[in-house]
């Protein structure tokens, strides 16, 4: 028997009350039970994750859906029938969201234990794993293109944090690389074989945009495409302007295409930037022309084969250019607004790449909390105490678990918003902006704290904290790097170029807090002699941009957790860990002193503990959780499994004489 999974998950709406309606009517669909409870799984027939989410249904039954109700909603044939998935039953008064729930965890690829392979046997797995996620998902163009519901399933799921390798590999290789193929296809159908392939991953897609030279600044890029009489000739002119570092090496068996940004050459005269599709490598080499050197690892990371490219005279036929019009060479009236619009799903890809990190935030709150549990020392009586009766060793879990709970939560609805095309693209990209920083800042605090609180045992790769630790600081550059991005949005904020809606001062302290660091820095500004380009505001104001730009993630994160009926005490750790990052703010304007923040904290941690490993559990993460810490039991089977050494030698006694 299939199932299908009926959760909080996060799909914008396709599929309204009305035609869900409207489809139960016309088919043979039947209640399964009249008052369904907290959790109870159902069988029912398994459905395409594309149907979205059915908005408000206020009704109090399970349906079996049927192959009937699929049609009438226009939803394709399941397209993971191998698989089981579960229904789970949450309260009426929420939105209702269908999405697939697979048990990738339990695939060979993903059990293996990565920690006893050599780097480039890591590698490999990353790159069979990508192809078994994306095979499973079967995306389409329209899907990548408009970010639908499998898009975002795909991002959203929680088997991408167990490997970021394998995350790294996904995300420019979909978000980036057929992203930026899809909005051509209705003008150009030669690149839909190229697609096709991609969308298989037997092609792997890169995305070449910076270089050596020019990261923050890859407007400025120096590679150049020089139209010819049949084509173009790519080429990187100096050293620092190779691209860095996607990984283009042909060592793990499978072909390599590029999007290559470079700058548009035509009779001498630079057009600006345009991408090019380069083929990189077949199975076994690079192809003609094209240089691949492999980077050594990043310290503690799941490692990739990182790399610097470069070119050296590669003739490119015409139809390498990546344009609906293959022959519009002329100069953008607006350079800088025509090459934001060449590099458009960078500012997507800054909304997904925070994705695995709320899953990996959940992990190591799991991971923590189980362990805290059920390691013990012995105290005076020579009683076992479990080390979570210590407070200091509380904070860390319930931080964690809280933040986990809070961004879970809030990811899905910032998605929908920023993927409301009545909204200014402004705003879209600023929530998105927004919802990185808050999620990587948050992830930043959590994991070093809960896993220095695990001792020995957290520093090790098999525990995963330490692992993802690293590989999380790849993420605060990925798809923008955060403090950048913190700089453009808060000027902009600043100067009142647009707003991003804010919950009502009044509706939170954290709300309060937001509110008044953007006034203040409002008034700051105007206070100043010069313009957003001066010293004054580079000295002064410049600095605020990530804690301004964070305060407005944490009220807004805040809001819709009060709004979705998050449990209070899972708000109150959250107000606490956020009140930590500012202490002077609520004490001189918040109305909280120092002793007040410290029993406010007191009172939230204290009401969480009675249910911790209940909210552990609902993070609904324990099936993703390899770390044998988590319990004894686990321990002892990964100990029992590991190489042992052994032997017969003998040592040799020596005799010592004293000497007098």
């Amino acid at each position: 028997m299939e199932y299908a999974y009926l959760s909080r998950s996060p799909f914008p709406p396709q599929v309204s009350e009305e035609l869900f309606q409207r489809a139960i009517s016309r088919s043979s669909i039947h209640p399964l039970l009249d008052k369904p409870q907290a959790g109870k799984l159902l069988p029912i027939p398994l459905i395409d994750a594309s149907l979205g989410r059915i908005s408000n249904l206020m009704a109090v039954y399970v349906y079996q859906i049927t192959l009937d109700m699929m049609r009438e909603l226009h939803v394709s044939q399941p397209f993971w029938e191998s698989q089981s998935c579960m229904i789970h039953w949450f309260s009426a008064k929420h939105p209702y969201r269908i999405a697939m729930s697979n048990e990738l965890h339990l695939h060979p690829l993903f059990q293996t234990k990565v920690e006893l392979l050599t780097p480039d046997e890591r590698v490999a797995l990353s790159y069979k794993r990508a192809r078994l996620l994306l095979q499973t998902y079967r995306l389409t163009p329209s899907d990548v293109q408009f970010c639908s519901p499998k898009f975002w399933s795909l991002m959203m799921d929680p088997i991408c944090s167990l490997d970021i390798a394998m995350f790294t590999i996904l995300a420019a290789h979909v978000g980036l690389t057929i992203g930026t193929l899809s909005r051509h296809l209705k003008k150009r159908p030669d690149f839909k074989p190229l697609v096709d392939r991609l969308l298989r991953l037997d092609t792997v897609g890169i995305y070449l945009l910076t270089e050596r030279g020019h990261g923050l600044d890859a407007f400025n890029i120096e590679t150049t495409a020089t139209k010819t009489a049949d084509g173009y000739i790519l080429h990187t002119p100096r050293e620092e302007a190779a691209k860095f570092m996607p990984a283009s090496t042909p060592s793990f068996g499978i072909p390599k295409v590029a999007l290559v940004m470079a700058r548009l050459i035509v009779n001498g005269e630079d057009r600006g930037s345009r991408f090019f599709v380069v083929p990189i490598c077949n199975e076994r080499e690079m192809y003609y022309g094209v240089h691949s050197v492999r980077l050594p690892p990043r310290s503690g990371t799941g490692p990739l084969d990182f790399s610097i490219t470069s070119f050296d005279h590669v003739h490119l036929p015409p139809t390498a250019l990546v344009a609906s019009d293959l022959f519009d060479f002329s100069t953008p009236a607006h350079p800088l607004e025509a090459w934001w619009d060449e590099i458009w799903r960078i500012q997507l890809g800054t909304m997904a790449v925070p994705a695995p990190w709320i899953s990996a935030i959940k992990a190591v709150a799991y991971i923590g909390g189980r362990y805290s549990m059920h390691r013990c020392l012995l105290g005076k009586r020579s009683e076992p105490i479990p080390i979570l009766t210590f407070r200091t060793q509380q904070w860390p879990v319930v931080h964690a678990t809280a933040v986990g709970a809070v961004m879970g939560n809030w990811f899905p609805l910032v998605i929908d918003q920023a993927m409301n095309r009545s909204t200014d693209h402004r705003v879209r990209h600023a929530m998105s902006v927004i919802v990185k920083t808050t999620v990587c800042r948050h992830f930043q605090r959590c994991v070093p704290e809960v896993a220095e609180r695990c001792g020995a045992q957290g520093t090790f790769e098999h525990n995963y904290m330490a692992r993802i630790e690293n590989d999380g600081k790849g993420v605060i550059i990925a798809e923008g790097d955060v403090l950048t991005l913190c700089i453009r949005l808060f000027s902009e904020l600043l100067l009142q170029r647009y707003e991003v809606p804010m919950p009502d001062p009044g509706e939170s302290l954290l709300a309060r807090h937001a509110w008044a660091l953007l006034e203040e820095n409002k008034a700051l500004l105007k206070s100043l002699k010069g313009d957003h380009r001066s010293d004054a505001f580079n000295s002064l104001i410049l600095p605020q941009s990530q804690t301004v730009v964070e305060a407005i993630g944490h009220a807004l994160a805040y809001s819709a957790a009060l709004k979705s009926d998050l449990p209070q005490p899972i708000l109150d750790v959250y107000e606490c860990a956020v009140i930590r990052q500012d202490p002077a703010w609520y004490s001189e304007q918040g109305g909280l002193s120092r002793m007040d923040q410290r029993i406010h904290e007191d009172a939230a941690v204290t009401s969480m503990l009675p249910k911790l490993a209940s909210y552990l559990s609902q993070l609904d993460i324990d099936k993703y959780v390899n770390a044998p810490i988590v319990s004894d039991a686990r321990w002892k089977d990964y100990l029992a499994a590991l190489p042992v050494h052994t032997g017969n030698a003998v040592p040799e006694v020596e005799f010592m004489q004293a000497m007098l």
